[in-house]
């Protein structure tokens, strides 16, 4: 009998019926396309033995004039800078409480590990992080209550009773009830209040508007959305420069000496806090670094001489050059100010080669620096388009690819549609009241944009969908990834996952192996139908020849599982309904074959499914032929 060799197109279509995409895929998980033929994804490994608190938004990387290696990592709870595998907590003190308002402020309850204090106002939110120092008790070694002082003066979560008073949680039940306790030199540092870690519905007082201004406000009997606490950060030479979205704007100083130990074991603080500050905006949507000029801008931000609870979500604002403090405009610096015209909020900038690429929720405009008194001008790209989150965003190339409210962009100098063989089945799966999640990289190493978006049903990024620019093709899978950075500095991307909802995660190096984590990857490809003739006529196979590759596989003898799914007609099901229709057949396939596989199915119409589920296997498909014959007409 002839061979019929299968040959597919690269990438996945579901926006037609299988019958119409033959000599296509149609469906897959964990697979990419390489040099046109499906693989299996790279691996990823844990980067860190430790787990950080919270949900991670936002990752940088960069280097200093020391070459540290430092990455910042922003979560709803935490920000910290990791080096060599360890976490440092840099998170910025929203205040510290010290003597008059905190002496003895201690007490215990016999029998309980709960610890209460009593302060002056501490503007506390339960979840937040408080570090206490100070405590004295009596006795050799000290206790308060039969509790050791050195578990209270510690880093703790608080749970806020009322206004002035919070507990906190220690190792060591009280042997005694005691108030009024703890001594004159208490000091309680307060860490910002955490952020949500996704869209949540609120009520009353304090909710804010979906997209409005950061802080308090609104009050009624509807319910809001507040906000998922996102990070922006960049780098300003050796420093870091970050901000909570539609929040304050912080600086963190790596500092001169040649170890950054001692910067590291300091916390962010306010920018408007160093010497020389001045106007700096007490919020921003955004902020960013210009680094040809070395201007630090705001987008969405307080005017100038605006009030403390002043917001513009249409104004760009930038400091002098080289001063990020400075942000007052006079004739002896650079430091200014224009408004974007139309849109009603800026949504996300982006740098790029020459501009930095401004989109609000209806329009793309090009910041350009000037070098003249103007500083830097506005060019509108396109109207009437649409980004769906303020991270679903990133350029590979000189190109820009960003996901919108409902098709896929592309800009490379002129903002175009861009293609999809998948639009209507991810747009279709999005939960659009978590859209905020939607998170955008590259992964350059494979000419790869990858988006990570909440499902339907889910309330945390769980899906993931991938355009491969060189081979023009899509592919998605399930994956959960809060954050992703494709980072050269470190060699291969890093992405951010939560462990247990909201309350801590995992940072992961990608392409890095070919397990998940230790765990066998389950990962599988499917062909839509193809006829075996013209479709009139029924075939038989009785033999496969296979073709794959099993480059950089780890285990001694790699396997996976090649389905033949025959079926009578394009719209019935691939199942043994009747006597002349042959049912799914598996084959095992291993490293270790030297020839053909002998099978037996019969039908108008076959697909292709391959499946890879052990531990240590990387795979990629060839060219696999069926030897074919007419077999009748039914």
């Amino acid at each position: 009998m002839p061979f019929l060799k299968l040959q597919f197109r690269p990438g996945i279509v579901k926006d037609t019926s299988d019958y119409a995409n033959e000599g296509g895929f149609s469906d897959g998980d964990k697979i990419r396309f390489f040099s046109g033929f499906p693989q299996k994804l790279g691996g990823w490994i844990k980067t860190t033995p430790t787990a950080f608190l919270g949900v991670c938004r936002q990752m940088w990387n960069w280097i200093t004039s020391f070459s540290d290696d430092l990455l910042a990592v922003g979560t709803n709870i935490k920000v910290y800078i990791e080096i060599g595998g360890v976490f440092y907590d840099i998170t910025p003190l929203r205040t510290t409480l010290v003597s008059p308002a905190t002496n003895n402020s201690v007490a215990t309850t016999n029998g309980s590990t709960t610890v209460t204090f009593t302060v002056s106002s501490h503007g506390l939110e339960t979840g937040a992080y408080v570090t206490i120092s100070g405590v004295t008790g009596t006795g050799s070694p000290q206790t308060v209550g039969g509790i050791p002082i050195t578990q209270i003066n510690a880093e703790h979560v608080v749970t806020v009773v009322s206004s002035t008073v919070f507990t906190i949680t220690v190792a060591t039940a009280a042997t005694s009830t005691t108030t009024g306790q703890g001594g004159t030199s208490i000091s309680i540092a307060c860490q910002i209040n955490p952020g949500f870690a996704s869209a949540t519905l609120g009520y009353g007082w304090g909710t804010d508007v979906w997209g409005g201004n950061y802080g308090w406000g609104l009050s009624g009997p509807e319910p809001v959305v507040l906000m998922q606490r996102d990070w922006w950060f960049d780098n300003f030479d050796n420093d870091l420069v970050m901000n909570i979205r539609k929040g304050p704007i912080y600086y963190w100083e790596r500092g001169t000496l040649a170890s950054p130990s001692t910067a590291l074991g300091v916390r962010a603080v306010l920018l408007s806090s160093l010497t020389g500050a001045n106007s700096v905006p007490n919020q921003a949507m955004q902020t960013l670094v210009s680094q040809n000029d070395k201007h630090l801008l705001a987008f969405g931000c307080q005017p100038f001489g605006g009030s403390a609870t002043d917001y513009d979500p249409l104004l760009i604002r930038w400091a002098s050059q080289d001063e990020p403090q400075v942000w007052n405009p006079t004739t002896l610096n650079s430091a200014g100010f224009l408004r974007i015209s139309r849109g009603s909020e800026i949504i996300r900038a982006l740098p790029v080669r020459q501009e930095i690429l401004v989109w609000t929720n209806s329009n793309l405009y090009s910041l350009q620096y000037t070098g003249t008194l103007d500083v830097f001008a506005l060019q509108e790209l396109a109207d009437n388009i649409s980004i769906i989150s303020p991270r679903a965003v990133a350029s590979a190339n000189n190109v820009t690819y960003w996901m919108g409210q409902d098709k896929f962009y592309v800009y490379s100098g002129q903002v175009q549609t861009l293609p999809c063989t998948i639009r209507d089945y991810v747009f279709k799966d999005i939960n659009f009241n978590q859209s905020d999640q939607i998170v955008c990289g590259t992964n350059e190493g494979f000419t790869e944009i990858w988006w990570f978006y909440p499902s339907l049903n889910s309330g945390w990024n769980d899906r993931y969908v991938i355009f491969n620019h060189l081979e023009n093709a899509w592919y998605y899978g399930n994956l959960v990834r809060t954050a992703w950075l494709d980072t050269a500095i470190r060699g291969n991307p890093i992405a951010a996952s939560t462990l247990d909802g909201a309350s801590s995660g995992h940072l992961f190096e990608h392409e890095s192996g070919v397990n998940d984590d230790g765990a066998p990857m389950v990962s599988y490809i499917e062909s839509s139908n193809f006829d075996l003739s013209d479709g009139e006529k029924f075939m038989l196979t009785d033999r496969m020849i296979p073709d794959f590759r099993f480059t950089g596989s780890t285990a001694a003898n790699p396997t996976l599982t090649m389905t033949i799914k025959p079926k009578r007609f394009s719209g019935t099901a691939y199942e043994n309904q009747n006597s002349d229709s042959q049912s799914v057949i598996e084959v095992p396939i291993d490293s270790t074959y030297t020839g053909q596989v002998f099978i037996r199915a019969r039908g108008r119409q076959i697909a292709l499914r391959v499946d890879s589920d052990t531990l240590g296997v990387q795979w990629q498909l060839g060219l696999v032929r069926l030897s074919v014959r007419e077999d009748g007409r039914r």
